[in-house]
C-alpha cells in the first residue's frame, strides 16, 4: 500500500495526520458523475462494473481522499433476496411489493451472491486499477435500515410502518432481521474475498429507536456481521443518531471503527468508548457550504478534539448534491494539511 493511514487508524496505530474520505464521495456533487448520470440510469451504473470502478474512482484523482469506497448501493441485498427495487432520479428507491406476512419473509433468499457478482466484478477491477494507491472499502446496509425500506417500501420521515411492523410483530421481525443478517454476511465475506480491504455497515435509521429498541432490532445483527466478518477486514460500524450504542458497541472486541454523525462530542465520544476503537466523523456536511477558510479552521478543531490516533476524519453524514467541488476539495486538504 502506498498509503495505508486508514488501515493503520483502525488499528489505532500513531499516525501524524488522521486518514480522510467522505461517505457518498462518488456521487451527484461531481460533474464528471453528472456526466455518466446523463448516460446511464443508476442501476446500469451499479451494475456494470467498469462504471462502477470509474465512479469509484473519480473522487480519488478529483479530490484526493485517503481511502475509496466502492459505487454501489444497499438496496442491492433486498433486490437480491428476491425483491423488486425500483430507483426513481429525484424520487429515490421504491419497493413496490413489500413484507407484510410471514409468507413474504419465506420466499426471501440468502444466497444472494450469484445475483451480485457485479459487485465483485467491480470491486476486483477497482482494486487492481486503485494499485494500492489508497485502500478499498466494501459496505453493506444494516439489517435494521433495510427491514426499513423492505417493510416501508420507500424512504420515509419516521418509517412508522417498518417500526409498527417490529413493535407488533417482533417474531417476525426477528426473522427478517436474521434472514437480512445472513445474507448480508455471505455478501461482506464475498466482498473480501473480491478486493474490499476495510468494510462499513451503514445503520442509517438506527436512530429511529429508542436505546432499548436498538439492544433489540439492530444491535445483535450489527454484531453478528462484524463478528462473522471482522477475522478477514476490519469492520466500521455506522449507527446513524444513536450515539447511546457508542458503549456497546465499541466494547465488541469484533468492531474496529464506529461512525458518528455531528450530534455527538468529540470528547464525550472519546470518553465513552475508552479508545477500545477508532472513531470516524463527524463533520456536518452541510458546513461544507462554509468559505473555505472556515472550512479549514473548523477540521482542524474537530482533529485536535478527536486526538489524531484511532481517528478518522470524515463528514457525519454523505456529501450532499449540491455542495462544490473546491469545498470538498477543502475539507480532504484541510486534514491532510493538519499539523499536531
Amino acid at each position: 500500500m502506498k498509503n495505508d493511514l486508514l488501515l493503520r487508524a483502525l488499528r489505532r496505530e500513531e499516525v501524524s495526520r488522521p486518514p480522510v474520505w467522505m461517505m457518498r464521495q462518488a456521487g451527484r456533487y461531481l460533474p464528471e458523475y453528472q456526466e455518466l448520470r446523463k448516460k446511464y440510469d443508476f442501476f446500469t451504473r451499479v451494475q456494470t462494473p467498469e462504471l462502477a470502478c470509474e465512479i469509484t474512482l473519480q473522487p480519488i484523482d478529483i479530490v484526493g481522499p485517503d481511502a475509496a469506497i466502492i459505487f454501489s448501493d444497499i438496496l442491492v441485498i433486498p433486490q437480491a433476496m428476491g425483491m423488486t427495487v425500483l430507483m426513481e432520479e429525484g424520487k429515490g428507491p421504491l419497493l413496490p411489493e413489500t413484507i407484510r406476512d410471514e409468507r413474504d419473509i419465506q420466499k426471501l433468499t440468502t444466497d444472494v451472491n450469484s445475483s451480485l457478482t457485479y459487485v465483485f466484478d467491480a470491486l476486483r477491477l477497482t482494486r487492481k486499477t486503485l494499485d494500492g494507491r489508497v485502500p478499498l472499502i466494501g459496505f453493506a446496509g444494516a439489517p435494521f435500515t433495510l427491514l426499513c425500506y423492505m417493510v416501508e417500501g420507500k424512504g420515509s420521515k419516521g418509517f412508522e410502518k417498518a417500526k409498527t411492523f417490529c413493535f407488533t410483530r417482533p417474531e417476525l421481525a426477528a426473522q427478517l432481521l436474521q434472514k437480512i443478517t445472513d445474507a448480508t454476511i455471505v455478501y461482506l465475506k464475498e466482498q473480501v474475498n473480491a478486493g474490499a480491504q476495510v468494510i462499513q455497515v451503514f445503520d442509517s435509521w438506527s436512530g429511529m429507536l429508542a436505546p432499548a429498541d436498538f439492544d433489540r432490532f439492530a444491535a445483535p445483527y450489527l454484531l453478528q456481521i462484524a463478528d462473522a466478518v471482522h477475522s478477514s477486514a476490519p469492520v466500521i460500524l455506522f449507527p446513524k443518531g444513536s450515539a447511546y450504542a457508542l458503549d456497546t458497541l465499541s466494547a465488541h472486541p469484533s468492531v474496529s471503527g464506529i461512525g458518528l454523525d455531528w450530534t455527538v462530542k468529540p470528547q464525550t465520544a472519546r470518553a465513552v468508548t475508552q479508545n477500545r476503537v477508532a472513531l470516524q466523523g463527524n463533520y456536518d456536511p452541510i458546513k461544507l457550504m462554509q468559505p473555505v477558510d472556515n472550512i479549514q479552521q473548523e477540521v482542524h478543531q474537530m482533529i485536535r478534539d478527536f486526538g489524531t490516533t484511532g481517528y478518522i476524519a470524515n463528514l457525519g453524514h454523505g456529501i450532499l448534491p449540491h455542495i462544490p467541488v473546491e469545498h470538498a476539495r477543502a475539507f480532504i486538504d484541510a486534514v491532510k494539511n493538519f499539523k499536531s
